[in-house]
Parts: C-alpha cells; sequence; structure tokens
C-alpha cells in the first residue's frame, strides 16, 4: 500500500506544478496591475514606480524565482487591493466553499444510494424508469441556469429565499446547494444503478437470498458494499469538480467562498491573490485524488492484490 501511495503522489504531483506554473503564466498576460490600480492620468514615472515596489519590473523568469521561493515558504505576497497577506485572504474565504462542496456531496451521495437502491430493485419497472428519466435530465442541466431560475422563481417571484449573500442564515444555504446538488445526484443515481443491478445478479447475493437473508441485510452487506468502488471514483470525480464549480455558484449567489475570490481577482489583476487561491484549490484536488485512490484500494480487494504483487 505504501508503494501505491508513493507512486500515486509522485504521479499526481507533476500536474500541480503544471497548474502553478500555467495560473502565474496565464496571470501575467492580463495586462500591467498599474493600469487598473493607478489614474488613467498617472504618469510613466508612477507606472514604473509601482511596478518597481511590486516586482513587475523584473524579468518574468526572476518573477517566477520569486514565486515558486514563496511557494516554498507559503508566502505569495501582498494583496495588491487591500495590501492584506494574499495566503491569509485565500484561507479565510476557502471554509466557505469547502462546507458548501461537503455538504452538497454528502446529501448528493445519500440520496443516490437510496434512489439508485430503490431503482435497482426492479430494472425497468416504473420506479426505474422514472428514477433514470429524473436523474439523467438532472445530470444535463447546466449550473448557471439553475442558478437564474432558482433565483427567478424561489427569490424573485415567491419570495421564498434571499438571492445572495450569507446574512439570512439557513436560507442562504438553499439555492448555492440545490445548484450544485442536481448534477451529482443525476450522475451518481445512475452509477449507482447500474452497479447495484449487477451486485443484485451475482451469484454471492442469490446465495445470501437462498439462506434467507432479509432484503435490507442483501442490499447494504453486499450489493451496497460490491456496488460502492465505481460510484466512490465517480463520486471523487464528481467532488473535484465541485471544487471547481463553485466559482459559477459562488459568483452568481455572492457566496464568500474562494471561487468568487478567484473572480475578483481576476478582474482586479490581484496576481498574488489569484495564485494563492488557485495553488490552494488545486492541493486540496491533489489531496481528494490521493484519498479516492486509498479508498478504492480498501473497497476493492483486486486493487490491493495489484498493488501488493
Amino acid at each position: 500500500m505504501l508503494t501505491f501511495l508513493r507512486q500515486r503522489v509522485l504521479s499526481s504531483a507533476v500536474p500541480l506544478v503544471v497548474v502553478v506554473l500555467g495560473v502565474f503564466l496565464m496571470a501575467r498576460l492580463t495586462g500591467n496591475p498599474a493600469s487598473l490600480y493607478l489614474p488613467e492620468n498617472a504618469t510613466q514615472q508612477m507606472r514604473d514606480e509601482f511596478s518597481r515596489a511590486h516586482g513587475f519590473d523584473k524579468p518574468l523568469l526572476a518573477q517566477m524565482v520569486d514565486y515558486f521561493s514563496g511557494v516554498i515558504r507559503l508566502d505569495f505576497g501582498q494583496s495588491l487591493r487591500t495590501g492584506e497577506s494574499a495566503s491569509t485572504m485565500a484561507l479565510r474565504a476557502y471554509p466557505a466553499t469547502l462546507q458548501l462542496a461537503t455538504v452538497t456531496m454528502v446529501l448528493a451521495v445519500l440520496l443516490a444510494i437510496v434512489i439508485g437502491s430503490w431503482a435497482a430493485l426492479n430494472p425497468n419497472g416504473v420506479a426505474d424508469r422514472v428514477s433514470s428519466f429524473m436523474s439523467m435530465t438532472a445530470a444535463s442541466v447546466p449550473d448557471f441556469w439553475l442558478a437564474i431560475v432558482g433565483i427567478w422563481i424561489f427569490a424573485l417571484t415567491l419570495g421564498m429565499l434571499p438571492t445572495s449573500g450569507v446574512d439570512a442564515g439557513a436560507l442562504s444555504w438553499v439555492l448555492p446547494i440545490l445548484t450544485l446538488l442536481i448534477r451529482p445526484l443525476g450522475v451518481l443515481t445512475q452509477v449507482v444503478r447500474g452497479a447495484m443491478i449487477s451486485a443484485l445478479s451475482a451469484p454471492y447475493v442469490k446465495l445470501a437470498r437462498s439462506k434467507g437473508a432479509d432484503e435490507y441485510r442483501v442490499i447494504s452487506r453486499h450489493a451496497l458494499r460490491n456496488a460502492s468502488p465505481p460510484a466512490l471514483t465517480v463520486a471523487g470525480d464528481l467532488a473535484v469538480g465541485l471544487v471547481n464549480g463553485a466559482v459559477v455558484v459562488e459568483t452568481i449567489f455572492g457566496w464568500p467562498g474562494i471561487g468568487k475570490l478567484m473572480i475578483d481577482s481576476i478582474l482586479e489583476r490581484d496576481f498574488a491573490v489569484l495564485q494563492a487561491a488557485v495553488l490552494l484549490t488545486a492541493v486540496t484536488i491533489f489531496a481528494l485524488n490521493i484519498l479516492i485512490d486509498i479508498g478504492y484500494a480498501l473497497l476493492d480487494a483486486r486493487v490491493r492484490r495489484k498493488v501488493t504483487a
């Protein structure tokens, strides 16, 4: 298992470095921040002083060396907007995104297990047809469209929920979570249904039923355990997508998370904060992928044997 874990860490570290380097280079393509932060009538001397104060006058290679040395020290510099530490701003915004993604993913997994297992008990029955239609529809709905429709219906028309922000307490969570929940729920329901149909038709399930095991025990102890590896893999990919996809939802609903911080930093060319936010997100995705691989190996004996071979 340690050999497997070491291989996965090394293979995942390369894309992490590429992402961080790509963000550094692409951020510089947006132009000189002096054009944004200084008045339009600023003199060339003022622009040069601004660039010198923030290191933008250095060659690109020198800026890259400074950046990576700062990454090693977890020092991303100061925000051009607020003068605050960039890493502090990213760490302050990240829990809001993590909470939103965690709650959404837990609800999606629980609901998908219930709906997918229910549909698999009677393939091509009424419950299966209805759940399949609804899940495929849910998996196809774009997040931004669903968010806008949700605001129009529940906030503007019915006045039941706030349009944005977090000032309304628990009600502020409803629309962002529903928006993020629909697609993962639809995809996971299809995966759980397919895996459960295969598991319920397996010989070990027929043997358990012939021995008098009740249906709940057959589903929970036999079928669901063996159907969980593919569902875990898909759930992990969806969790990674939630962290990335939260950018759109957070921007629409004014959610104070890492996604909104990224968009604000891009619009205002706040390089330090953007780089800190992207690196924090990339590290989270890196950790999620490692956890998914470990969970898959623990659930599937064939993977464990392959690792130890």
